[in-house]
């Protein structure tokens, strides 16, 4: 029997994760089951514990850390740069991330998941809180070039902003999801008229 090779299983655990987040999207976390995913995939059963032993709560707090680290990853790459990110620029390169993966579906689930299953929150907590992180670090970057913008050192200042410009990318989720006249791009194009410092 031939080996199977480490890009393999990374590339057979990925195609799972992309079809659960398109289940999730689709039906909900509450009511996609592993004979869904079966389908969905049309991989065996085996095929999607051998790779998430946990089942679909594993897979599901797999899927958010890919979006998440994803949003992370994407405020990352602009790290060092002369012109750092203001903080409404910050929040609009999360949002079109969120929009251009069309994953909105699935944060709400996750909050309400995470907010009422120990497990989910804490294996979700730790990729969130380096997303938070990142999300300072361009924060400071970004003070750091504009003193005269901010009360205190810029590092202070960072964390302490983190929270708040963050907060925006749940309103622009749940209006998403809820209102059918919500206007995407016109929230995307005023995030740094708001964020104004």
């Amino acid at each position: 029997m031939p080996k199977v090779t480490d890009e393999y299983r990374v590339a057979r655990r990925d195609e799972i994760i992309e079809v659960a987040i398109s289940c999730f999207t689709r039906q909900g976390y509450a009511r996609t089951s592993i004979a869904d995913l079966v389908t969905a995939s049309g991989l065996s059963a085996g095929a999607i514990y051998g790779n998430f032993p946990g089942g679909k709560q594993e897979l599901f707090v797999a899927a958010a850390s890919r979006i998440l680290t994803s949003r992370r990853d994407e405020l990352a790459a602009g790290a060092g740069v002369a012109d750092p990110l203001s903080p409404g620029e910050i929040m609009a390169t999360l949002i079109r991330g969120i929009r251009s993966e069309n994953v909105g579906g699935v944060l709400p689930q996750l909050w309400g998941e995470a907010s009422i299953d120990d497990e989910i929150r804490a294996l979700v907590s730790s990729v969130f809180r380096d997303l938070r992180q990142t999300v300072a670090d361009r924060l400071t970057e970004w003070a750091a070039a504009h003193p005269d913008k901010t009360e205190d050192d810029a590092a202070a200042w960072g964390a302490r902003m983190a929270p708040v410009v963050l907060s925006a990318a749940p309103g622009f989720v749940l209006q998403r999801a809820m209102l059918d006249d919500f206007d995407e791009a016109g929230y995307v194009e005023a995030l740094p008229g708001v964020f104004v410092h």
